[in-house]
């Protein structure tokens, strides 16, 4: 029996000199140690402090004593949610399980110049095509497209039907209003299906370096014509604030077609593509990471201005009509 006794008092004894060994504060869960983590790498990696006239060190000045040792996990989140909503960005979110910040001023100050029912009951009817994510419906001699977000993915079966009917119509309408963007593939295959040839679209660069003019350099981005074949009638897209990110870029690619008019109210912007992190306590985040920039030089941040600026009439949408489409009717026919 003195054996045990022996061993065990060695045990306490070795397990009491070691407590911090056998319970651990969770690394990198300090409530400074995420907001330092989180400030840092959008000081390396965001792309538009000097575009938007951002001193991200002021910011962090700001905010950085307000962190506490001992606040809580709702406490934290404001704090570093109103820290990255200086930046001004749709596409910078922070992500905990409980909320998910967001920045959507972007349009959320802006004539909406969208009525969904209107659509649906008047232009689309109940007998409307639906290819995949694509709603389609003839309007007297001119084919309407309503495209609700590029995050649905269009097949190349899709996208056949659609331009069949087109070169049986006297133009296409394609209606990306209230579209909040998706998968740039999809708008690239879209957008290729009236390129008659390559076209260089924008410029895009990537943030390479901690500095605010750190950035790799330009490069191309192009359209080519789909290899299914394309169509060469007249094309109106519609746009309003509410078009955002992939449907900038879809705007943007349309904008340089010379058989493509866009009309409407200009796009919300989002031209930065986003980056991922994940912070020690588990938290996720994102931001934009990237600049692209029109063949003028113009930022796709700032969104995309129409060819033909329109706004929805409260008095057309009163007697049953969407103006905006009424004014691609009529420009189509005018060509």
């Amino acid at each position: 029996m003195v054996k045990p006794i022996w061993i065990f008092s060695i045990l306490v004894i070795f397990c009491c000199s070691c407590e911090q060994w056998v319970m651990p504060k969770d690394p990198g869960t300090d409530p400074v140690e995420v907001f330092d983590q989180l400030w840092e790498d959008v000081y390396e990696r965001y792309s538009f402090f000097d575009h938007k006239n951002l001193d991200w060190e002021q910011v962090r000045a700001q905010y950085r004593p307000e962190v506490e040792d001992e606040m809580g996990q709702l406490e934290l989140y404001e704090l570093l949610a109103d820290m990255l909503f200086e930046l001004r960005d749709g596409h910078v979110n922070l992500s905990t399980g409980f909320n998910r910040s967001r920045n959507w001023e972007w349009y959320q100050e802006f004539p909406v110049n969208y009525d969904e029912n209107l659509i649906e009951e008047v232009y689309l009817g109940r007998d409307y095509w639906i290819s995949g994510p694509l709603s389609h419906q003839m309007i007297g001699d001119i084919l309407y497209v309503n495209y609700r977000s590029f995050a649905q993915t269009i097949s190349t079966a899709n996208l056949q039907v659609v331009l069949e009917r087109a070169r049986r119509s006297r133009g296409l309408i394609i209606d990306v209003r209230n579209n909040g963007g998706g998968n740039l593939s999809n708008a690239s295959l879209l957008a290729s299906a009236f390129a008659s040839e390559e076209t260089v679209y924008a410029r895009q660069r990537i943030k390479s370096g901690p500095g605010t003019n750190d950035f790799g350099p330009w490069r191309d981005m192009k359209i080519s014509p789909w290899e299914e074949g394309t169509f060469s009638g007249p094309v109106i897209v519609l746009t309003n604030r509410r078009s955002y990110s992939a449907t900038t870029f879809f705007a943007q690619m349309m904008k340089v077609l010379p058989n493509a008019i866009t009309l409407g109210d200009q796009t919300g912007g989002g031209g930065g593509t986003p980056v991922f992190g994940e912070l020690t306590n588990g938290w996720t985040y994102r931001f934009s990471a990237t600049q692209t920039v029109d063949l003028e030089e113009r930022q796709l941040e700032d969104g995309v201005l129409t060819d033909l600026r329109v706004d929805l009439s409260e008095l057309a949408v009163r007697r049953g009509e969407d103006n905006m489409i009424s004014a691609a009717i009529a420009v189509i026919r005018q060509q």
